[in-house]
């Protein structure tokens, strides 16, 4: 099962616009939603670049003396053990120690390309589907209704990693190296994998606020509009997909911002408050969003 969560560097990049707002009059509301998922993509590559060596190094050494064990080289599996240790003194001993060190991930984009009512009518026929018993065949339309960008990150659990390898040492001490063995094989194998998710409309609708609202700014009205009311279809879309926080009425609260910017903006006043305003409702949503899932 998929979790909506975010890690700090991610989330730090995508609660705010990022498309490049002074260049925004040369691109169409299709481009700024491509630079959207392809800025949210990049982002979380990035993020996950930084993996710890230490957790990998510690991993090697784990593995090495496994090997030796199997060899009947038990000097060399206690040394190797003692190695994979020393790799995480540095982590174990900061007061903020994650629980989860990341050793592999994966990102991968799944966008949707269709509206509202596209999804409405791709859900009844899910449902049509399933009352025929025909599930495999929903399944597969089902997994095409989602727009997100999902990170596959797989991590060595600190509460029980070191223990392990502690344990291992003191069966070798012992002299009851097939236990220590068992202790090691189930150290290499259990692993924490979370699914962090990004929903895509969002980073799509930060973007079009973004860029309509430098559009007000330079008093075209109608290019303002245009790119509010795509922004306003994107969390249409986000919505219809299940994208929610326990907050049942975040998107009402958005729609309802939108539409006071839109009266702004067609009368004779500058509308940059409410769109400060509507920037922090939307950041908010999307705080609550990933907050709610974890």
């Amino acid at each position: 099962m998929k979790n909506i969560v975010l890690s700090a560097v991610v989330a730090s990049s995508i609660l705010v616009g990022s498309v490049y707002a002074e260049s925004a009059h040369t691109k169409s509301v299709k481009e700024i939603n491509t630079i959207a998922v392809e800025k949210g993509h990049d982002t979380a590559v990035a993020s996950q670049k930084k993996l710890i060596e230490e957790a990998i190094t510690s991993l090697k050494f784990t593995q090495k003396a496994l090997v030796n064990l199997q060899k009947k080289e038990r000097a060399k599996a206690k040394e190797n053990i003692e190695k994979a240790l020393g790799k995480l003194e540095v982590i174990l001993s900061a007061k903020s120690a994650p629980k989860l060190l990341p050793i592999e991930s994966t990102v991968a984009v799944n966008e949707y390309i269709g509206t509202k009512d596209d999804i409405a009518v791709a859900v009844k026929k899910v449902t049509s589907l399933l009352e025929d018993n025909k599930v495999q065949a929903a399944r597969v339309l089902l997994n095409t209704l989602q727009s997100e960008i999902d990170v596959r990150v797989v991590s060595l659990p600190l509460a029980s990693y070191p223990n392990a390898l502690k344990l291992a040492a003191q069966y070798l001490q012992d002299n009851q190296v097939s236990k220590a063995q068992g202790i090691l094989e189930i150290a290499l194998s259990t692993f924490d994998t979370t699914i962090e998710v990004v929903p895509l409309p969002l980073l799509k609708a930060t973007d079009l606020i973004a860029v309509s609202s430098e559009f007000s700014k330079n008093g075209d009205k109608e290019q303002a509009l245009e790119y509010l009311k795509a922004a306003q279809e994107e969390l249409k879309v986000a919505e219809t997909l299940g994208y929610v926080s326990r907050s049942d009425h975040s998107y009402e609260v958005l729609y309802s911002a939108i539409k006071s910017v839109k009266k702004e903006i067609q009368g004779k006043n500058r509308a940059e408050k409410l769109f400060d305003a509507l920037k922090g409702k939307l950041k908010d949503f999307k705080d609550k969003v990933f907050s709610d899932n974890k």
